[in-house]
């Protein structure tokens, strides 16, 4: 359900119910691309009938979606065209275009090819944890989260929201599980990056490797920063952490709870995976909370 885990602690009012929330969303709900619009976005029901609600509330947490349409207008296909309306012009002025003209040629070509371009939908889901105030974004990059948090202001009077951060560093955490140390719960897995201390640009990928291995070790206690580890948790997940608390490549070791539940119905699928996912999540980040000091001053 979800393969990544970025962390925001909301600081302002969540609505109390699904159906509050639900109509807040509806501020900026979906609507697909325009003739002559690049991209839309905006919130979307899980379920496809016209009075479903645009978030699910359960086990404390609400479930968002967010989907995004943009227009696939290939650069090559542009720049045949304006070559096309390059030429056209320069035999109809005797003259090669200025470098306003080439500008204003190249903004007519792409105005004209948009409304005939094909269009492709992307979705990204988020989660809020009630009992956390914590919003959890399914995405690998701080850009992607960024638009996902920028449709949601829309929607709120007041939205306020900070990184998750705790009071001790999340790398020492990961040193110590790597160098064998790992608390009741966590297990090291088979892949790290590690970096350079002294040249950020300088990193080394270990994948599918048993990082136990004193060769592997020896270059974290020569001095190189474990950056990303693979971990397990709980028994019941493997996952990346990343030095700045980040999960990325969550996977839960016997499938997600909806493997289980052949023909059953489709959104009964999704609150079965949704319901172990954010079990999972509490449990992870009260561990983390308890690890790491707490939650920094303003996180």
């Amino acid at each position: 359900m979800f393969r990544n885990l970025r962390f925001y602690r909301v600081t302002s009012p969540w609505p109390d119910s699904e159906q509050e929330l639900s109509d807040m969303l509806a501020e900026n709900a979906f609507s697909p691309c325009g003739s002559f619009s690049e991209r839309s976005a905006g919130w979307e029901a899980m379920e496809n009938h016209e009075d479903a609600l645009l978030c699910r509330r359960l086990n404390g947490a609400d479930l968002l979606q967010l989907r995004t349409q943009s227009r696939v207008l290939p650069l090559a296909a542009v720049k045949e065209a304006l070559e096309d309306r390059v030429a056209e012009f320069s035999a109809r002025m005797a003259q090669e275009p200025t470098r306003a003209e080439l500008r204003r040629l190249r903004e007519e070509t792409r105005d004209k090819l948009l409304p005939k371009a094909l269009v492709k939908s992307e979705r990204n889901r988020a989660c809020f944890l009630h009992s956390e105030s914590l919003l959890v974004i399914d995405t690998g990059t701080p850009a992607k989260a960024e638009w996902l948090l920028d449709q949601l202001r829309p929607c709120f009077g007041e939205f306020g929201f900070v990184p998750l951060t705790f009071n001790n560093a999340p790398a020492e955490l990961l040193r110590r599980i790597f160098m064998g140390d790992a608390p009741l719960g966590f297990s090291l897995g088979r892949e790290c990056r590690m970096q350079d201390a002294s040249d950020r640009k300088s990193t080394v990928n270990w994948m599918d490797f048993e990082l136990s291995d004193n060769s592997i070790r020896q270059h974290v206690i020569e001095g190189m920063n474990l950056t990303h580890l693979g971990i397990g948790f709980d028994e019941v997940m493997h996952a990346v952490i990343s030095d700045e608390a980040v999960i990325s490549k969550l996977e839960f070791i016997s499938g997600d709870a909806a493997d289980n539940m052949d023909g059953e119905d489709p959104m009964a699928r999704l609150d079965a995976d949704f319901v172990l996912l954010t079990g999972v999540i509490r449990r992870l980040v009260d561990d983390l909370k308890k690890l790491l000091g707490g939650y920094a001053s303003g996180a």
